[in-house]
């Protein structure tokens, strides 16, 4: 069983809110935190990883990861993909994608819930796929409640349309308790198109806006009120065996020393994989 520890798990107080999102942990603690922790792969925020690739080069970071048992990289996050927003840090991911051999790249929606031109959508994320392919990698699409792909029905009409296998989705067991999927429908989502999944959890209602929520009020797999054993089994009767991300954002977790909160976060995460 392998558990990922996503960007935000191990960047100690930083957060995706606009400005600058660079953790203030180094590299290579946030590396030995993950790995001491259990985790086998984490991820890196771009903001993150053109540092990192500037101090250790692309074999020291690659050898940084290995000696410490990091075997799947995540890397995130490219928006704007559907037009010319995201020209610049889209050619960084990928080519730091092929040179250190990343498991995928995570892509967001418009976080502006406006009109939006579908067929233009399929064709970008089909285009960007294939620079992925290129590239040795995917690319997994994460629906937000709060964006124009709300949802995993949402994201999975579009990378159906898109008919790429380098190009899917991540599902975030966040977003889809916010929008209310049951677990039954994550079940049928083919294999085929899931990049990535998420793990975390949160109280029963939303505080504030719900970007306000995800950021801010996350909890530890097993602490709130998610049907995670649900959900779990649901993905695993789609065939998903892993990496398992783990995904928590909180107050709390920012304000934690980082290898105490990256290890609560793979201890809570493997208690309820290990669940029968």
């Amino acid at each position: 069983m392998s558990l990922l520890a996503t960007c935000w798990t191990t960047a100690g107080d930083a957060s995706p809110y606009p400005g600058d999102q660079r953790s203030p942990v180094g590299i290579r603690e946030r590396v030995e935190a993950a790995s001491g922790a259990g985790f086998g792969g984490m991820g890196l925020l771009h903001a993150d990883l053109m540092p990192a690739l500037d101090e250790y080069g692309v074999r020291g970071l690659r050898a940084l990861l290995d000696d410490h048992g990091i075997a799947d990289l995540e890397l995130e996050l490219i928006t704007g993909w559907w037009g010319r927003g995201s020209d610049r840090v889209r050619r960084d991911l990928l080519t730091a994608a092929e040179a250190l051999g990343a498991r995928h790249i995570k892509v967001a929606p418009d976080v502006t819930d406006g009109p939006w031109n579908r067929d233009e959508w399929v064709t970008a994320f089909a285009a960007l796929a294939a620079d992925a392919a290129n590239a040795g990698t995917r690319v997994g699409l994460e629906f937000l409640p709060w964006s124009n792909i709300k949802t995993v029905h949402d994201g999975l009409s579009l990378v159906e349309a898109a008919g790429t296998a380098a190009g899917g989705l991540i599902i975030d067991v966040w977003h889809t308790e916010r929008a209310h999927t049951p677990p039954a429908d994550l079940a049928a989502v083919p294999l085929r198109h899931i990049v990535g999944v998420e793990l975390n959890d949160a109280d029963a209602e939303p505080v504030g806006t719900l970007f306000d929520d995800t950021v801010n009020r996350r909890r530890l797999c097993g602490q709130g009120t998610f049907d995670l054993a649900g959900v779990i089994a649901a993905l695993r009767t789609a065939g998903w065996d892993g990496p398992w991300g783990v995904e928590i954002l909180s107050e709390d977790h920012r304000k934690a020393p980082v290898r105490e909160a990256v290890a609560a976060a793979f201890r809570t995460a493997a208690a309820v994989l290990a669940r029968p």
